[in-house]
């Protein structure tokens, strides 16, 4: 994949009462939330949604996933998230991830990588219809 393709904002949410913990800021547990968000408006935005691949008789399942936080995020901030897909491989995708805070702040970045299966929940080769659409929404 192209290292130099810009991240592409997905998802914007503002931080609920509930995502914070006892110090009032957003719970660590939450950035993988919102991590997972946006992997999925990635494929909604290249034109397939996860319905979509269910239906094309494959599937992902989530194999790695890992965060860095840098600052915090507390109640009431508006949050953006954004990925890229850095890799793809013969049956993974690994996505990259930023979250940021609506003024620009960096609050945390992250990895996720899908493995491809098939019905039997096999790995199976990504499919090359996939990999032509991530290769046009990212360049």
């Amino acid at each position: 994949m192209d290292e130099d393709a810009d991240f592409t904002y997905l998802t914007e949410h503002d931080v609920r009462f509930a995502e914070t913990d006892a110090q009032g800021v957003v719970f660590f547990g939450e950035y993988l939330t919102y991590l997972d968000e946006a992997v999925l408006n990635y494929w909604k935005a290249i034109g397939h949604p996860y319905e979509g691949v269910l239906e094309d008789g494959w599937e992902v399942f989530v194999v790695h996933a890992e965060l860095d936080y840098h600052t915090s995020a507390t109640y009431g901030d508006t949050l953006r998230g954004a990925v890229r897909v850095a890799a793809v491989g013969t049956s993974s995708i690994t996505f990259e991830y930023r979250c940021e805070r609506a003024d620009g702040t960096l609050l945390a970045t992250g990895e996720l990588v899908q493995v491809a299966v098939d019905e039997l929940g096999e790995s199976a080769p990504i499919p090359e219809f996939i990999r032509e659409a991530i290769a046009a929404f990212q360049h």
